[in-house]
Formats: structure tokens, C-alpha cells, sequence
């Protein structure tokens, strides 16, 4: 009989042993468990800015962890080596969250605020986000999330109060591109206005020449979003050719500035990114 996972809008409907689109999601007993629980790719203190958050505690450092999976298909995906990747393939190291938690405490002399879940798609391993969430927020540090977007709303809510800062992917503006990557536009949209209403939120766009660089679309992404909040910031960033667009050329840059101006028409904060 097959278990449906619930976490996000592919719905995956899974036989025992099976893994989910994610590659991070399994049936196991009936029951859909996080195949990459605990499983590290990734382990580094990395600048704030770098997630990019740009209005949440400027100048300080968060320890950031990334495992392996993701819930979408992107052919310009930055971290393909680990986002694409199974437990077979991943090249990880089993990591409890009390020993993140403690990490992350030792780290504060060095100017660490908490833990941030990144890297890979990390709410794909949604129990160990809520674990470790948990723990840090006992210890008085912060948790940070950066993701796509691409959850279900019940279990965003239950996570949103353990969560103190966002960055949400909203890749495009359209159905189309949206079709591509293998998302749901609608579903990143109502986590953005989730996460606005219960956490710091940014928002960061790349654009892609061709796919999601016209000028209309950029005017009708920061006017919505300008309606949830015009005090979002907007992270408008620059695209390098990589995973399954080496045949592209990179965003000109006068194209990312110039979108940025186009989006300063309705919100307060916009920065340009990569350029």
C-alpha cells in the first residue's frame, strides 16, 4: 500500500522503501520518515550576508549546515552536487542535533548567532530542522532558513515559530518558469506571506536571460510582493552558467541594476546580487 508524504505539493505517493522526487523522503514501515536525517554535507560560519539576509543582524556570523536533496529540478541549480544528490551518492557524515546545537553555542565567542538550514533544500528534511530548531531556540540562539519555498502550508506553520529569520527563493513570476524548475508558484507565494507575517523575510530572485528577465515580470514579482510588505527585502541576483545551463551567458549587469530600479518602484529595500 502506498503512504503519501504530506510535506510538500508533489505529494508523493510512495511504497515501502521508496524514495520521494526529493531523494530525501522515504515510506518505511508506512509511514514517510526523512531518509537524510542527521546526514551533513555541508558545515560552515558563514557571514550573515551570505544567506543572503541583508536586514537581520547585519555584521554577524551564522553556523550553517546543508545535507543532501531537494524537492525541485532546476537547471541552473548552484549546488547540484548535493541538491541532486541520494544518500548513496551524497557524501555526508551522521550529525545529532545536540551536537549542532552545542557546535553552534561554542561558536558564539566567534560572533555565531545560531544555526542556519542551507546549502541543499533543507526543508526537505523537515524533522531534523524542526529538531535542531528546537534545541537552538532553548539556548537562546537564532535559527535561519533559506529554501524554495515549496511546502505545504500546515507544516510551515508549525515550524514558523521555532524560526527567526527566511530567505525565500522566488524564482520567477509565472507559471511557466515555475513549470520548469518543477514547482508550484501559488505554494511559494502563500509561504511568502506566511513567513512575512511570523519572521524576518527576504526574498532573493535570480534572473536568468531569457527565462525570467523581462522588465513586466520583474514589475509584477515586486508589486505583489510590495502587497504582502513593502519592507521586504528583494535580493535580485546575477546568473552564472552551471549544472544544465553552461549554454547560457551570464545576466549582464546592466540588466540586474535595471530590474533592481524596476523594483524600487514598489518596495523600500533592493540590492543587486553576484554582480
Amino acid at each position: 500500500m502506498k503512504t503519501v508524504c504530506e510535506l510538500c505539493p508533489h505529494h508523493c505517493a510512495l511504497e515501502e522503501g521508496q524514495t520521494g522526487l526529493c531523494r530525501a523522503r522515504r515510506n518505511s514501515g508506512g509511514k514517510v520518515v526523512c531518509a537524510n536525517y542527521g546526514k551533513v554535507t555541508s558545515l560552515a560560519l558563514d557571514p550573515i550576508e551570505k544567506k543572503p539576509l541583508r536586514q537581520f543582524c547585519p555584521g554577524g556570523k551564522i553556523l550553517s549546515v546543508g545535507s543532501y536533496g531537494c524537492n525541485l529540478r532546476c537547471p541552473f541549480c548552484q549546488n547540484s552536487s548535493i541538491s541532486m544528490a541520494d544518500g548513496e551518492h551524497a557524501q555526508s557524515i551522521s550529525v545529532t542535533p545536540e551536537a549542532l546545537a552545542e557546535k553552534a553555542a561554542e561558536l558564539v565567542p566567534q560572533g555565531n548567532l545560531g544555526l542556519a538550514y542551507t546549502y541543499n533544500e533543507p526543508l526537505v528534511g523537515y524533522e531534523f530542522v524542526r529538531d535542531c530548531a528546537a534545541l537552538i531556540r532553548a539556548r537562546g540562539l537564532k535559527n535561519v532558513v533559506v529554501t524554495n519555498g515549496c511546502i505545504c502550508e500546515e507544516p510551515l506553520k508549525d515550524l514558523l515559530p521555532l524560526i527567526d529569520a527566511v530567505n525565500m527563493d522566488l524564482k520567477g513570476f509565472t507559471e511557466r518558469f515555475y513549470r520548469m524548475v518543477g514547482g508550484d508558484l501559488k505554494t511559494v507565494m502563500r509561504a511568502i506571506e506566511l513567513s512575512a507575517k511570523s519572521c524576518h523575510t527576504e526574498v532573493t530572485t535570480l534572473v536568468i536571460p531569457g527565462e525570467n528577465d523581462s522588465e513586466d515580470e520583474m514589475d509584477a514579482l515586486s508589486g505583489w510582493l510590495a502587497s504582502v510588505d513593502a519592507e521586504i527585502p528583494l535580493h535580485i541576483s546575477r546568473f552564472f552558467p552551471c549544472f544544465q545551463m553552461t549554454d547560457r551567458a551570464p545576466t549582464a549587469v546592466e540588466t540586474v541594476y535595471r530590474l533592481a530600479e524596476i523594483a524600487r518602484r514598489h518596495l523600500k529595500y533592493v540590492y543587486e546580487g553576484n554582480c
